[in-house]
């Protein structure tokens, strides 16, 4: 009686197998992408799967174990906006901070991350773990964005009282900072 059944489970899992197969076949070849990128995409952490023009929140800065998450670009702590991902390691620009993501032995994502500073909020600048959103009163506050100027790269188009700006060339972008306290 076992093998009766054990041989009718298996027509059965063809059947469903062939079956499948025939309505992915139907669905044509973007659902197979779909479900591959899925597939690739399963180990890799929400930030990870981030795509150009979305934005991320540094909610612990670390050299080896920051921990982000996405948020909207309208939010106060979305600090980086997405500007490139890649399959492989890559130099970022200048303008950009690097952002690699691993599990294990290997690299799951390689993105270049664009400040998106908000005009009057106050971040922390760590030459080791990159800008994070702070209270203005915050002991860590490091500079306040003055000035957003976007569509334009040129720092001087900042007001007397920023003592620094920063500039990004794609998109055209000048943050002219100041003092957390002012």
């Amino acid at each position: 009686m076992r093998s009766g059944s054990t041989g009718v489970r298996r027509r059965m899992g063809v059947t469903f197998a062939v079956i499948a197969a025939a309505m992915l076949a139907l669905a044509g070849c973007s659902a197979v992408e779909k479900g591959v990128q899925a597939i690739e995409d399963a180990p890799k952490s929400d930030t990870a799967r981030a795509k150009v023009g979305d934005c991320i929140n540094v909610i612990k800065a670390s050299t080896i174990d920051s921990e982000t998450e996405p948020v909207a670009c309208t939010d106060n702590r979305a600090v980086y906006q997405v500007a490139e991902v890649h399959d492989s390691k890559v130099e970022c620009s200048a303008d950009y901070t690097s952002y690699e993501e691993t599990l294990g032995s290997g690299t799951l994502a390689y993105m270049c991350l664009a400040p998106n500073f908000k005009e009057g909020l106050c971040y922390s600048d760590s030459m080791l773990t990159g800008y994070k959103y702070v209270d203005c009163a915050a002991s860590e506050a490091s500079f306040k964005v003055l000035q957003r100027i976007d569509g334009q790269a040129d720092g001087e188009l900042c007001s007397a009282d920023a003592n620094q700006y920063f500039t990004l060339t794609k998109p055209p972008t000048t943050f002219c900072t100041g003092s957390p306290k002012s």
